[in-house]
This record gives structure tokens, C-alpha cells and sequence, in this order.
């Protein structure tokens, strides 16, 4: 019983690890698409002269890369413990040295 409950919680831990950044780039695109929208919507307003929110499309890009590249590279670094990737995205091993007879190294 003891070793189920390690399991389960080792899983759970595992899920969130992969939720927060999930939820990082959700709400990185989110404070993008608001800074754009809120940008056009001004352009429909007389009354006020339009100003594009810098802070908040900057903000919600490096949120959004962040959280975009942690996942990505979750994905690629179990894809190639389990050799689904291509030739290209396989990591570089290092050629074994093989002694010959007779060298003095």
C-alpha cells in the first residue's frame, strides 16, 4: 500500500510539472491576444487616441516562449529516450576509442 501511494504521488508531482508551464503559455497567448484586440478595439473610439500595451504583449510573449519551450523540450527528451525521433534530433554520442595493439598512449 505504501509503495502505491509513492506511485501516485510521484505521478501527480509529474503532472503538475507539466501543467504549470501549460498554464504559463496559456496565459502568456492570452495576454497577447488581449493587447491586440484592446489595440483594435480603439481604433473605433473618437473619443480616445489608441496606445498599444508594450508591457503586456512583451510580458505574455516571454511567458508564452517560456512555457512553449519547457513542454517542447520535455517531448523531445522523452522521445529520445524512447528513439522516436529522427536522425536529426538524435543526440550526438561520442566515438569510443578503441585501442590498437602495439600503440603507446
Amino acid at each position: 500500500m505504501l509503495m502505491n501511494t509513492k506511485l501516485v504521488f510521484a505521478r501527480f508531482l509529474a503532472i503538475i510539472v507539466l501543467v504549470i508551464p501549460g498554464l504559463m503559455a496559456m496565459k502568456g497567448f492570452l495576454m497577447m491576444k488581449d493587447a491586440l484586440f484592446l489595440y483594435y478595439a480603439e481604433h473605433g473610439n473618437d473619443l480616445i487616441s489608441p496606445g498599444f500595451q508594450w508591457l503586456s504583449f512583451f510580458g505574455g510573449l516571454a511567458l508564452f516562449a517560456a512555457g512553449m519551450s519547457f513542454l517542447g523540450g520535455w517531448i523531445l527528451f522523452r522521445d529520445r529516450k524512447r528513439n522516436y525521433v529522427g536522425p536529426r534530433f538524435r543526440s550526438k554520442k561520442q566515438p569510443e576509442q578503441v585501442e590498437t595493439p602495439g600503440s603507446t598512449t
